[in-house]
This record gives structure tokens, sequence and C-alpha cells, in this order.
């Protein structure tokens, strides 16, 4: 069993039903799915950039990701509506467990200056997103064949109803909040 699910099963659900007083199980929450989103602006004119930045994700995720396309045309910015414009992956179960085992314990502490993530970048609805400047912070990644340092937005969905209730489940899961 992955060390964040029986974390999770053990200690944080415990605490949880003990906190917000839930009168079943059921209700209460628990992380759902994780989202790796990655951005890539410039895959308009480089397709060999597409390539390497879909094979970066898929070794950070542990997952192929799929490619994202524009939904509408935008001038401005020479997008045509169906041009690859990003890549995503989806995580869920075990493959969850581990990217947040991984995320939390040794790629957060590698970010420079590090003082903890957000405590206020929820939605509302009990999700929280946070975005990573470089893909460096991961150990997966090879250092020396990264020709360009991307950015990626990681969306952590939860069943929580609140965000009082999504933040409090994040912080017992190990999230380190800044104060």
């Amino acid at each position: 069993m992955a060390r964040f699910k029986d974390k999770y099963k053990n200690e944080a659900a415990k605490a949880l039903m003990d906190k917000f007083q839930y009168k079943n199980v059921m209700q209460i929450p628990k992380i759902d799915k994780i989202v790796i989103n990655m951005g890539l602006g410039d895959a308009k004119d480089n397709p060999k950039a597409l390539k390497v930045a879909v094979d970066e994700l898929a070794i950070i995720a542990g997952q192929q990701p799929v490619i994202t396309k524009a939904k509408k045309s935008v001038a401005n910015f020479k997008v045509r509506a169906g041009m690859n414009v990003g890549a995503k992956v989806t995580l869920r179960g075990d493959k969850m467990y581990e990217f947040m085992d991984r995320f939390i314990t040794i790629a957060l502490p590698r970010v420079r200056d590090f003082r903890g993530v957000n405590a206020n970048a929820f939605d509302g609805r009990g999700n929280y997103t946070l975005g990573v400047k470089e893909q460096l912070i991961f150990p997966e990644i090879n250092i020396d064949k990264v020709e360009i340092v991307r950015g990626m937005d990681i969306t952590f969905v939860t069943t929580a109803k609140t965000d009082e209730e999504a933040r409090e489940l994040l912080k017992l899961m190990g999230m380190p909040f800044s104060k």
C-alpha cells in the first residue's frame, strides 16, 4: 500500500472525523485526483519541444500525458483552434498517493527559498491549485538533458465541501502551508 494512502486511512481520516464531527465515515473528505497541467506556448512553432515536454511530464507523473488542444483561435497569440497548446495528466488511486508522497517529501523542499505553499489557493469548492516554476525540482528529471525550464500547475481535487475541510485534509497529509 502507498505510504500516503496508509497515512490517510490511519491518521488523517480519524483526525478529520474528530475535528468536524461527521456522523458518517462517508462524509470524511478525501483526495479524489491530482491533475498536473503544463502549458506549452512555444509548442505551436516547435513540435520537438512538445514531445520533450510530454516525455518529461510522463517521467514526473509515471503516466502518459494527454496533449491538450486550443478550443478557440486567438489572433494575438497566433493560435488556431485545434493547435497543440499543452499537456495534462490526471492521477488517481495508488499513483496519485505515490506522486503526492514524492511531491511533498522530495520535490517541494528542493524549491529555492522555500517557506511553504500558499494556504489561500483554494477555489471555494475544496480544490487546491499551486504552480511550480520549474520541472527541475523533481529528482526524476535529468538536469543535463533539460533544454527549456517549464512550469506546471498541480491541482489537488478533494471531496471536501468547504475550503477549511480541504485545508485541514491537506495539512494532515503533510502539505507544508506557509504561516
